[in-house]
C-alpha cells in the first residue's frame, strides 16, 4: 500500500494514528538536529518530521539524501505541530516518520514548483508535465473538469444522449482550414481532421436521436490567439421537432447552473440583443455589458462645422466615460496612439471634457463653440467629470474601432471583473456577407444554417437583407456559444448551395450525403455548441485558455514539449506515396 491518507485530509481529528503518505518533496529544511520535509500531492501538502531524538540515525541519513521532487513513500504517526499553520487544511498536524523509502530521484526541477513560480512561459510549456504538480494549473485543470461532469449532469438528465462522431471525415472548402490526414490504404485521398461534427448530428437527427451531445475534440488550422488552439474542445448539442426558443431555453438553463455553482447566485432570464442593436450599440457582435461606455452616432450635432474629419465621415460616433475627466494629456495622446496601431488602425481620437469645476473643452475647440459641446454632452447624459471620446470614418471600419477602445478602457479602468458576468444573447445575424475579393456571398455562421421564415423570399429578391434563424450566447464579451436552427428541407439547402457559389456538381460531391438523407424525413431541428475551453476559463475569471488546457500548443501552433508537428521518416512518406518538395 503507497497510501493510507492523500496529503490534503489529515486533521487533529486523526492523531497518533499510524498512516501511510507517498508524493513529491516540496521543500526539505535540514536544521541537522531536526529534518522537515513537506510531502506534496495534488490533494494538498503534510509536513513530515524527522528529529535525533526520536528517529533512528539510519533514517535521518536517508532523509538527508532528499532532494526536490523527489518520490518518495513514509509511514509515521499523526502528532501535534507546535507552530500551526493556518494557511492549509493540514497545518494543526505534522507526521514523525517511522520509515522512509526512496521511490523515485528526481534532477533538480528547471523551475520552481510553487504557486509563484520563476519559470517563463516556454519553459514551463516545455515541461508541462512539472508546471502541472502547481497549484495554478493543477487547480484548472480540476476546475475544468467539475465543469464537464456539471455539462453532462445536466444534458443528460434534459433527455439527451451523448454519442460519438467520426474524426477521420471529408474536407470541406468553406470555413477555416483543415487539418489534413493522408490515407495509406486510399492513396492521393485525405482524410480531413473535424472543424465540428456539424453534419453528423444533423444526420443523428435525421436517424431519430433526438437530443444528441457530444464533449468533443474539433480542429482549426488558423492563425493562434490566446483564446485559440488549433486542437479545441466544444460542447456540441443538437436537438430535433424545436424551434430556436426552445434551443435557447435549455442552454441558458445549463449555463444558469453552471453560474449558481460558481456564484451561488440565480441569475435572471438573459437579456437579449439583435445583431443590429448589439453593432450599433456596442460595435461588436459580443458585447461585455457588465459596464456601460454605450455608442452614441454624432452625425447630426457633429457635421458642418467646417471640421473637415467629422463632415467627410460616413459615421461620427463616440462614448462617455464616467469620472476620468482628470486624465491628462499625455494618457489621452497614449490612448489615442493606442488606437492607431496597426490591429486597430484609427486614424485618430477626438476627446470632450466635462471638467469637475463645470468648464468644458475639447480637442476640437476651434471648430466647435461651447454650446455645440455642450449639445454633444447632453447626448451622452454626460456629468461632470466625464470624458468623451469620439471617432469618425466609415461605418464598418469605426464601429470596432471604437469597439477596441470601449474595451480597453474597460481593462485599464478595471469594469471588467473576472468574478462578475454579465450573459446574454445575441439573435437576428445577417445569413450572408458578401465577400468583395471573391465576388459571392459566404455564409455568416455556415452553409446548413436556416433564414428565418418570414425572409425566406428575401432568398430570391435581396439574398444580403435576409437574416439568420441563429444565435450566439456571449458572456463578459466573449462568444461561449452559438447554434441555429438547420435547414431540413432539400429544395431550401439546394438553394442556399447555389448561393454560395456551390455548383449542382461541388455540392453533390461535398454534401451530397446529407442532401440523400433529407429525402428520408428529416425532421425540424436545430443546435448550440459551445467553445468549452473558453467557457471554462471565462467562469474562472480568466480570458487566457492554455492554462485549462492539459498540454496546449504555443502561439505558432508547436507542442513545445515532445516537439511537434515533426518532420516523418521517409519510408513513411513512400507508404502513403508522398513527396515533399521543400525547396519550392
Amino acid at each position: 500500500m503507497f497510501r493510507t491518507h492523500t496529503n490534503g485530509e489529515l486533521t487533529l481529528k486523526n492523531l497518533n494514528e499510524k498512516v501511510t503518505l507517498s508524493g513529491w518533496v516540496q521543500t526539505i529544511r535540514n536544521k541537522g538536529f531536526m529534518i522537515w520535509i513537506d510531502l506534496r500531492d495534488r490533494y494538498g501538502i503534510t509536513q513530515l518530521v524527522l528529529d535525533e531524538e526520536r528517529t533512528s540515525k539510519e533514517l535521518l541519513e536517508t532523509a538527508k539524501k532528499l532532494g526536490r521532487e523527489f518520490v518518495i513513500k513514509m509511514e509515521g504517526t499523526v502528532i501535534e505541530r507546535t507552530s500551526k499553520n493556518p494557511k492549509i487544511p493540514t497545518g494543526d498536524i505534522e507526521i514523525l516518520v517511522e520509515k522512509l523509502t526512496i521511490l523515485n530521484e528526481s534532477q533538480l526541477p528547471p523551475f520552481t514548483i510553487e504557486d509563484e513560480t520563476d519559470g517563463g512561459e516556454e519553459l514551463r510549456m516545455k515541461y508541462r508535465y512539472l508546471d502541472i504538480r502547481r497549484n495554478p494549473v493543477k487547480d484548472k485543470l480540476i476546475f475544468r473538469h467539475k465543469m464537464a461532469q456539471k455539462v453532462r449532469n445536466y444534458l443528460s438528465e434534459q433527455g439527451f444522449i451523448e454519442v460519438e462522431t467520426p474524426v477521420l471525415i471529408k474536407s470541406t472548402p468553406e470555413g477555416a482550414r483543415d487539418f489534413v490526414v493522408p490515407s495509406r490504404m486510399n492513396p492521393g485521398q485525405f482524410y480531413a481532421l473535424p472543424q465540428s461534427p456539424q453534419t453528423f448530428k444533423q444526420l443523428l437527427m435525421v436517424g431519430g436521436m433526438d437530443r444528441y451531445f457530444q464533449i468533443v475534440k474539433c480542429f482549426r488550422d488558423e492563425d493562434l490567439r490566446a483564446d485559440r488552439q488549433p486542437e479545441f474542445t466544444q460542447i456540441d448539442c443538437e436537438m430535433a421537432f424545436v424551434e430556436q426558443e426552445d434551443i435557447m431555453n435549455v442552454f441558458e438553463g445549463m449555463t444558469k447552473v453552471l453560474l449558481k455553482d460558481i456564484t451561488g447566485k440565480d441569475f435572471p432570464d438573459f437579456p437579449r440583443l439583435t445583431f443590429a442593436e448589439a453593432m450599433q450599440k456596442y460595435g461588436n457582435d459580443k458585447p461585455d455589458i457588465r459596464f456601460g461606455m454605450e455608442f452614441h452616432e454624432l452625425n447630426e450635432l457633429t457635421k458642418g462645422k467646417n471640421f473637415k474629419i467629422f463632415d467627410d465621415a460616413e459615421l461620427v460616433v463616440g462614448i462617455n466615460v464616467e469620472g476620468i475627466a482628470d486624465y491628462t494629456r499625455k494618457q489621452i495622446d497614449e490612448l489615442a496612439d493606442w488606437v492607431k496601431r496597426p490591429q486597430i488602425g484609427a486614424a485618430g481620437l477626438i476627446w470632450i471634457k466635462f471638467q469637475n469645476d463645470g468648464v468644458v473643452t475639447s480637442s476640437v475647440n476651434k471648430f466647435y463653440s461651447e454650446e455645440d459641446l455642450k449639445k454633444i454632452i447632453e447626448e451622452f447624459g454626460s456629468k461632470a467629470g466625464d470624458l468623451i471620446f469620439i471617432m469618425s470614418g466609415k461605418a464598418d471600419k469605426v464601429r470596432p474601432q471604437l469597439s477596441a477602445l470601449r474595451m480597453e478602457l474597460g481593462n485599464r479602468l478595471g469594469l471588467r471583473k473576472g468574478n462578475e458576468f454579465a450573459p446574454l444573447w445575441v439573435v437576428d445575424f445577417p445569413l450572408l456577407e458578401f465577400d468583395e475579393e471573391s465576388g459571392r456571398y459566404h455564409a455568416m455562421h455556415h452553409p446548413f444554417t436556416s433564414p428565418k421564415t418570414e425572409d425566406f423570399a428575401l432568398l430570391e429578391s435581396d439574398p444580403g437583407k435576409a437574416r439568420a434563424n441563429a444565435y450566439d450566447l456571449v458572456l463578459n464579451g466573449n462568444e461561449i456559444g452559438g447554434g441555429s436552427i438547420r435547414i431540413f428541407n432539400r429544395d431550401l439547402q439546394s438553394k442556399m448551395f447555389d448561393l454560395l457559389g456551390f455548383s449542382k456538381e461541388e455540392a453533390e460531391a461535398q454534401f451530397g450525403f446529407l442532401m440523400n438523407a433529407f429525402k428520408f424525413g428529416a425532421p425540424p431541428h436545430g443546435g448550440l455548441a459551445f467553445g468549452f475551453d473558453r467557457l471554462v476559463a471565462i467562469l474562472d475569471g480568466n480570458e487566457v485558455i492554455r492554462d485549462y488546457i492539459a498540454f496546449p500548443k504555443n502561439n505558432s501552433g508547436r507542442d513545445v514539449m515532445i516537439d511537434a508537428p515533426a518532420p516523418i521518416h521517409p519510408d513513411q512518406l513512400a507508404e502513403l506515396e508522398l513527396k515533399l518538395d521543400l525547396k519550392s
